[in-house]
């Protein structure tokens, strides 16, 4: 929170010598998963506060719809672009369309092979460490399943290394194997479901465990599970308000989240700053990183969180979702449910 704090307050101060009004347009994958919204208030409240002007476009899930909408806002005269790439491969000639105008780009929460773009996430690979480790504690031997993200992502991939360093001395000592593994297409749930119902016929039901990469995937695997009677021990991250009720119900053991209100808020801040002027090298807390590409970019990583049913009530003393909503369905479960 207090590196929060200072990256608005510089940030703050850096672009209140601009006297002109900066319009920030953003491009989203889609919206049909349900942080978006939560990133998008935040998003916006930080860009009107700046004096600046929101405005956006939804890519439907459509790489060449996204590519449509970013010249459409280019169009319009924005002064900064916020992408959060539906495509990672297939979204460059959307940067160099800005870069042509002079644009600056903020590369939203999913990684765009491009240093001219500013890259904001959460530490992706941490959070699948996260992930594993508290897949791991509750199912240390047994056959695992690994729901993997889209393959058009690269967090799919930052994802799965931070899972496999965890789980590696495991494996290496024959306590667990991995007897399914499948990126989902889109991220979404259908597919995942699809996905795990498929393993689980290939395993004729024989799975311990599955370390699901974000909340919409682990909905669809909790879905084939239950259908199938089998409750195991299951990973996600975001924070869904779904799939928070089920660590409290005990059907998911771990979301780990990442507070979108501080990442809306950030990148609407940072976008801001550098419509006005600011270099990308001095955005607060930026750091260099190196991508699997091998460009070097301007980033700031946020911190996440681990939520399981030792600490639901964090969520709940955060606002992030209202006790009802954490314990619907639940009798006699974890604390704040109990």
């Amino acid at each position: 929170m207090k590196r929060t704090l200072a990256l608005a307050a510089v940030l703050a101060a850096s672009t209140s010598t601009f006297a002109y009004a900066q319009t920030v347009g953003v491009s989203w994958s889609n919206f049909q998963e349900e942080r978006w919204k939560t990133d998008e208030a935040a998003m916006k409240a930080a860009i009107e506060a700046a004096g600046g002007t929101y405005v956006s476009a939804d890519a439907q899930s459509s790489s060449a719809k996204q590519l449509s909408d970013v010249e459409a806002l280019i169009a319009q005269g924005v002064d900064a672009l916020i992408i959060l790439a539906q495509d990672a491969s297939a979204i460059g000639p959307a940067v160099q369309a800005a870069a042509d105008e002079g644009i600056p780009v903020v590369a939203y929460d999913r990684l765009i092979e491009d240093p001219r773009a500013f890259y904001l996430t959460f530490d992706n690979v941490e959070v699948g460490r996260m992930q594993a480790r508290a897949v791991l504690e509750a199912a240390p031997e047994g056959n695992y399943v690994m729901i993997k993200g889209s393959a058009t992502d690269p967090n799919a991939d930052f994802l799965r290394g931070g899972q496999q360093e965890i789980l590696q001395a495991a494996i290496d000592a024959g306590k667990i194997t991995i007897v399914g593994e499948a990126y989902t297409d889109g991220w979404l749930p259908a597919n995942a479901q699809r996905n795990m119902e498929q393993i689980l016929t290939a395993n004729d039901n024989n799975v311990d465990a599955v370390v699901a990469s974000n909340d919409g995937t682990a909905g669809g695997v909790v879905a084939a599970l239950s259908a199938q009677g089998l409750v195991v021990p299951v990973s996600g991250q975001d924070g869904d308000h779904a799939a928070l009720n089920r660590v409290a119900l005990g059907t998911q053991t771990v979301s780990v989240w990442k507070d979108a209100r501080e990442l809306g808020k950030a990148a609407g801040e940072i976008a801001v700053a550098l419509a006005g002027g600011t270099a990308m090298d001095a955005i607060p807390n930026r750091v260099e990183f190196t991508t699997p590409g091998g460009n070097v970019m301007n980033t700031v990583f946020l911190a996440p969180l681990p939520i399981t049913k030792d600490n639901l009530s964090v969520v709940v003393d955060a606002g992030w979702i209202t006790q009802e909503a954490l314990c619907q369905g639940v009798t006699a479960g974890p604390a704040p449910c109990n």
